[in-house]
C-alpha cells in the first residue's frame, strides 16, 4: 500500500480546521454564492501530477504488492442444511484475479468480436445482476480493462425494473447468481436482445443440464463462470488501453416515483473520484475492507475502487444480513463503509446495553462524558482507561481492528456519529454523493472536534456553490449562513443520463454545473450541511409548503424510529404518518405502560401494543421531541401516527434498492391507515383524541 500513498499528499501537520472550504475570489454571481474548494488539495484534474485517469491504472496501482498477496476473499459455505459459514475467509491472491479478469475479458472481446454478443445496440454493454462477492469485482474488472462497459443492476430489484434496464441499456449478456436464472429466461420474451447468462454460481451435472436446456429452448446460451472463463483462457489477449474519456458504466439510479436514469461514467469520472477520496485516506498495510452495502450503488462501488488502488483486501459478507456482525468478527476489517439504517442499530444496541442501572451504567455515563468532553476539546476521540474499560466490548462487536466508518446515503444524526467516535475509537467520517458525482461531492475531515451534523467541505475533485430557492425562502444572502440549492462540478460529473435529454437539461446545466435538488448552507468553515429538499414539496390546505423528506429526517433520527413514512393532503392543514417502531423501544415501553414484561421478539404482543392509544401517544411524545429539537414547524409536526410492525421493504415495492421510500406505493400499501387517521380530525380541533 505504500506505493500509492507514496504520490498522495496527507493533511498538512497543523490541520486548517477553519479553512476546509475556501471561496474563489471573483465567483459570486446575484443569486448565488462563489465557488467553493477544498481548502488543503484545491482543485483535483486529470492533468495534476500522478493523478489516477483509468481503472486500469487503479488495478495497477494495486497489484503492486505482489501476486501472492490476498485479494478478495469471503468465508466458504460448508453446509447448505443448515446454512452454515466456515470461521474463516479463504482469499484469492491478486495474481488469481487478475488471471481470471483477463480470461473473462479476453472472452467478452471474443464473443463480442463474432457476434455472438452485442448488435443490439451502439455499445457493448455486459450486465451485472448479484450480490457483492469476488465474482461481482473479478467480472467488473474485466469490463473495465478490455473496453467494454458495465451495467449494474441491483441484486434486489423485481423483474419489471431488471426488464427495463436491460431494455434501455442493451445488454446481451448477464453475469448472475444462479437464482436470478430463471428469471432471465422467463424474461426473454420481453428482453429479445439476451444472448448469454453466466452463473456467478457452479452448475452441479443436473443444473447444468436443466438451465442450458432451458436457455436453448429460448435462444439464451447459458453458461457458468469455469466454462465462460475456459473460452477465454483458449483466447487470451492483452488488457485493452482505456483513456479518460472511456465510457465505462452506466450506472442506475433507483428511482422513487418513475424509471432508474442511466448515469454515463467514464474512466475519468470514477478514477479521479477514486483519487480524492484517498486524500488523507490513510489504511494500515495489511488492512481491508469489509463488503456488504450493494456493490450497485455508486458509494460501494467506489469504496471498493478505492481499497483496490491502495492494494488492500476485500472482505465480503456471506449475503445474510444477520450473520453481518459475524462475518465483522472474523474479517476484522479497518474500513467499514456504512449507512445509518446499520449505524443506527449499532448505537441504538450499545446505548441500550450500556445505560442501565447501578455501577455499570454510572461508568457507561462517566465514560461518554469524559471521552466526549476531550473530542469537542481536541478531535481525540480515544481515552487509554475507558477505552479498555468500557468500550472494548462495542469496538469488538465489528472486529476490534476498525480505523476508519465512513457513513453516506441518507441523514444520520450529528449525536449519534459522536458517539461512534468515541465508542468506535477509529475516524467516522460522513459524506455527501451522488451517483452523478460518482459519489464524491463533500466528505468530513478526521480529527474535527465539531464536524459531526455537516457533510464536510467539497472534496478535491469538486468545486460547489449554492443557488437560491425563492419559493422556499433559501438565498445566498442569507444570515448567519448562506443556503440555497447545493450544485457541484468537476471532472468527475457525469455529462449526460443514457438516452435520456430531458433530465440530463434538468440535471446539468450548460456551464457543467450538476443541481443536486438538496438545499443546503455553508458554515464559517467552508463545511456543508443538508437541511432541506427541493423536490417532494407539498401544499398544505392552508397554503404552507412543506419538505417531507426533511421532516422525515428529522423524525427518523430518534433511536426509537426504525422507519418513519410522513404524508400530506392538500385538502388537510396538517400532517399524518406511518411509524414502523423499533423492537426494543417498543417492548422497553410496551413493558412499562402494561406493567408486564414484553420482549423485543414477542411479535404478537408487540402488535397488540402498536394498538393501544397510550403507546401511541408516547410514540407521539418521542416524535415531538426530535421535532423540537430539530426545528420544525408547527405545521411540519406529525399530528397524528399509526404504529405498524410491517416494515416498508424492497420486497413489497415501498422500498429503492438503496432504501429510499417510494411515496406512491408506502402510500398504497397503508391508504387505509392514513385515510382513517384523516376522518379522526385535527388533534385540539374539537376532534376525538
Amino acid at each position: 500500500m505504500p506505493l500509492v500513498r507514496d504520490h498522495i499528499e496527507g493533511y498538512p501537520e497543523t490541520i486548517p480546521f477553519t479553512k476546509q472550504g475556501v471561496e474563489v475570489p471573483g465567483t459570486k454571481k446575484p443569486g448565488q454564492t462563489g465557488h467553493y474548494r477544498n481548502g488543503v488539495w484545491g482543485l483535483l484534474t486529470r492533468n495534476t501530477p500522478n493523478a489516477l485517469t483509468t481503472i486500469t491504472e487503479i488495478y495497477d496501482s494495486g497489484m503492486r504488492v505482489g501476486k501472492d498477496a490476498p485479494f478478495l476473499g469471503r468465508r466458504p459455505l460448508i453446509s447448505t442444511n443448515p446454512v452454515k459459514y466456515a470461521p474463516y475467509y479463504e482469499w484469492q491472491t491478486w495474481g488469481q484475479v487478475d488471471h481470471r479478469r483477463r480470461c473473462v475479458g479476453s472472452a467478452l472481446s471474443l464473443l463480442f468480436k463474432t457476434g455472438k454478443l452485442g448488435g443490439a445496440g451502439e455499445l457493448e454493454t455486459v450486465g451485472i445482476w448479484a450480490m457483492n462477492r469476488p465474482e461481482w469485482q473479478i467480472v467488473d474488472l474485466a469490463i473495465a480493462t478490455y473496453g467494454k462497459v458495465d451495467v449494474s443492476i441491483y441484486d434486489t430489484l423485481g423483474k419489471d425494473a431488471v426488464e427495463y434496464i436491460i431494455n434501455h441499456s442493451h445488454v446481451t449478456s448477464v453475469f448472475t447468481s444462479a437464482d436470478h436464472i430463471p428469471t432471465l429466461l422467463k424474461l426473454k420474451p420481453k428482453i429479445p436482445m439476451l444472448k448469454a447468462v453466466v452463473s456467478m454460481d457452479d452448475f452441479t451435472a443436473e443444473t447444468r443440464t436443466i438451465l442450458t436446456q432451458w436457455g436453448w429452448s429460448v435462444g439464451v446460451h447459458v453458461m457458468d463462470m469455469k466454462e465462460f472463463e475456459a473460452i477465454g483462457e483458449a483466447n487470451l489477449i492483452e488488457p485493452i488501453p482505456a483513456t479518460p474519456d472511456q465510457l465505462v458504466s452506466i450506472c442506475y439510479t433507483s428511482g422513487t416515483t418513475s424509471n432508474p436514469k442511466g448515469a454515463m461514467l467514464t474512466h475519468g469520472m470514477l478514477a479521479l473520484s477514486v483519487q480524492a477520496n484517498l486524500y488523507g485516506l490513510n489504511l494500515p498495510d495489511e488492512g481491508s475492507t469489509m463488503s456488504y452495502l450493494p456493490l450497485a450503488h455508486i458509494y460501494e462501488r467506489i469504496t471498493e475502487l478505492a481499497t483496490i488502488s491502495t492494494g488492500a483486501k476485500i472482505g465480503y459478507f456471506s449475503g445474510d444480513p444477520l450473520r453481518l456482525i459475524e462475518d465483522c468478527q472474523i474479517l476484522k476489517p479497518s474500513l467499514f463503509p456504512s449507512v445509518p439504517r446499520v449505524l443506527n442499530r449499532v448505537y441504538q444496541a450499545a446505548m441500550l446495553a450500556g445505560d442501565v442501572p447501578g455501577l455499570k451504567g454510572a461508568l457507561f455515563r462517566k465514560a461518554i462524558q469524559a471521552k466526549m468532553e476531550k473530542l469537542h476539546a481536541t478531535g481525540d476521540n480515544t481515552h487509554f482507561f475507558w477505552d479498555k474499560l468500557v468500550f472494548r466490548k462495542i469496538q469488538a462487536v465489528l472486529g476490534g481492528n476498525l480505523v476508519l466508518v465512513t457513513c453516506g446515503s441518507a441523514p444520520i444524526h450529528g449525536e449519534v456519529l459522536d458517539f461512534l467516535k468515541i465508542a468506535l475509537a477509529c475516524d467516522v467520517l460522513e459524506g455527501y454523493g451522488m451517483t452523478e458525482n460518482c459519489g464524491t461531492c463533500t466528505k468530513c475531515w478526521p480529527f474535527d472536534p465539531s464536524a459531526s451534523g455537516t457533510v464536510g467541505p467539497p472534496q478535491a475533485v469538486t468545486e460547489i456553490k449554492l443557488i437560491d430557492v425563492p419559493s422556499m425562502n433559501y438565498t445566498s444572502e442569507d444570515k448567519p449562513r448562506p443556503r440555497g440549492e447545493l450544485c457541484a462540478r468537476g471532472e468527475n460529473i457525469m455529462k449526460k443520463y443514457h438516452k435520456d435529454e430531458k433530465n440530463t437539461q434538468e440535471a446539468v446545466d450548460e456551464e457543467g454545473w450538476l443541481h443536486t435538488g438538496d438545499v443546503a448552507e455553508i458554515d464559517d468553515f467552508g463545511r456543508v450541511r443538508i437541511i432541506d429538499r427541493v423536490k417532494n414539496i407539498m401544499k398544505l390546505a392552508q397554503g404552507e409548503y412543506v419538505a417531507v423528506e426533511k421532516i422525515e429526517n428529522t423524525y427518523s433520527s430518534s433511536a426509537a424510529v426504525a422507519q418513519l413514512f410522513v404524508h400530506g393532503d392538500s385538502l388537510q392543514s396538517y400532517l399524518v404518518g406511518v411509524v414502523i417502531p423499533d423492537p426494543l423501544h417498543l417492548s422497553a415501553i410496551a413493558s412499562r405502560l402494561s406493567s408486564s414484561k414484553v420482549t423485543p421478539d414477542d411479535v404478537k404482543s408487540l402488535g397488540e401494543a402498536c394498538k393501544q392509544p397510550e403507546v401511541v401517544k408516547e410514540f407521539v411524545n418521542i416524535l415531538d421531541k426530535e421535532a423540537k429539537k430539530g426545528g420544525l414547524k408547527g405545521f411540519e409536526t406529525l399530528k397524528r401516527i399509526h404504529l405498524s410492525l410491517d416494515p416498508f421493504s424492497v420486497e413489497d415495492g415501498t422500498l429503492t434498492p438503496t432504501f429510499k421510500i417510494k411515496r406512491k406505493d408506502a402510500y398504497k400499501k397503508f391508504k387505509a391507515e392514513l385515510d382513517a387517521l384523516y376522518s379522526l380530525g385535527e388533534p385540539g380541533a374539537g376532534s376525538k383524541l
